[in-house]
């Protein structure tokens, strides 16, 4: 049984929505990447699994169920005991989840008094050793440091030593690792990647690298306005993608010896003018006729789903060698 069960998930902003009959299924120990360019809806899907969407911005329809516990509808209040504690929340800036006005140790500790009622000096011994077990140097002196006073990777640790604090069922990461060099991006990477297998911890990464997921992730979910276009097993959706935006995607990746980087013609469309088909029809080299008829996401034997009129006979074309 899936973790995380994510049905026709709908998000509006006022009459504009922005993500678009959304469903996905995420297992214990698995890892679902979600990939796709900027505005696309990637990062709005883990606001509204974590219920922090800002008005006017609601779950307009569809279903997210956590061990088969339905989270829409659910009141602020009753979020705050399943932020944090069953679902964690890894963004792309640390500043962003971190007190610059507290000392990081407390910070972890704080999570542990409020959602494991532990007594604050059992709290804050425990922060220690979660410092320790992600990586941070000298843990028991660094826990007495405010963010300010941590590089950006010891930063990014120390809340990823939070969102593992209480061993949740599903972690989102939001694009953990954009504002670190390479080398730091590795290394944040495996720790994820260990820290779930030890706890069992259902993964959701969100980037717009398709590079990165493919490092991470068991199964991909290719996101375009708002929808899922493409989804399935990492390496069918890398070295055999049925979709031609999957495609562009994989072709606009950095290449030894390329001449320049490939680009994907037009802009992302605007989702209060989206075109009355295929969203992406503007942008594909691909389009015909039936384009202008908005295709569904159909699966094959395979477990990989394509919404594509032409996914069948675009397939062998389509190959990354």
């Amino acid at each position: 049984m899936a973790v995380l069960e994510v049905r026709d998930l709908e998000v509006s902003f006022g009459p504009i929505k922005i993500l678009r009959g959304v469903s996905f299924d995420l297992e214990a120990g698995r890892t679902l990447g979600i990939v796709g360019e900027s505005g696309c809806g990637k990062s709005m899907t883990g606001f509204a699994i974590m219920g922090m969407l800002i008005p006017p911005g609601r779950v307009s329809a569809g279903s997210i169920k956590l061990n088969g516990e339905e989270l829409v509808g659910k009141s602020p209040r009753a979020m705050e005991s399943v932020r944090g504690k069953r679902i964690a929340l890894v963004m792309q800036d640390p500043f962003t989840s971190l007190n610059p006005m507290m000392r990081v140790g407390d910070q972890i500790a704080e999570v542990l008094i409020l959602h494991q009622k532990m007594a604050r000096d059992a709290a804050r011994k425990r922060a220690v050793e979660l410092l320790d077990q992600v990586g941070v140097p000298a843990p028991e002196s660094s826990a007495g440091k405010y963010p300010h006073q941590m590089s950006g990777g010891q930063r990014q640790r120390v809340v990823i030593a939070m969102a593992f604090a209480c061993k949740p069922e599903v972690l989102i990461a939001d694009e953990p690792t954009t504002a670190l060099d390479v080398t730091l991006q590795a290394q944040i990477l495996r720790l994820i990647r260990e820290l779930k297998e030890k706890e069992g911890t259902a993964v959701m990464m969100i980037s717009h690298d398709i590079g990165v997921i493919g490092s991470l992730a068991s199964r991909i979910a290719v996101f375009y306005a708002g929808k899922i276009v493409e989804s399935g097993p990492s390496k069918e959706v890398l070295f055999n993608p049925v979709h031609p935006y999957t495609r562009a995607l994989l072709e606009a990746l950095p290449r030894a010896g390329a001449e320049r980087l490939e680009s994907i013609p037009g802009q992302p469309p605007d989702f209060s003018k989206l075109p009355p088909g295929c969203a992406f029809e503007p942008r594909c080299k691909h389009r015909v006729e039936a384009c202008l008829q908005d295709p569904a996401l159909e699966a094959d034997a395979s477990g990989r789903s394509a919404a594509c009129w032409r996914r069948r006979d675009l397939a062998a074309d389509l190959k990354v060698l």
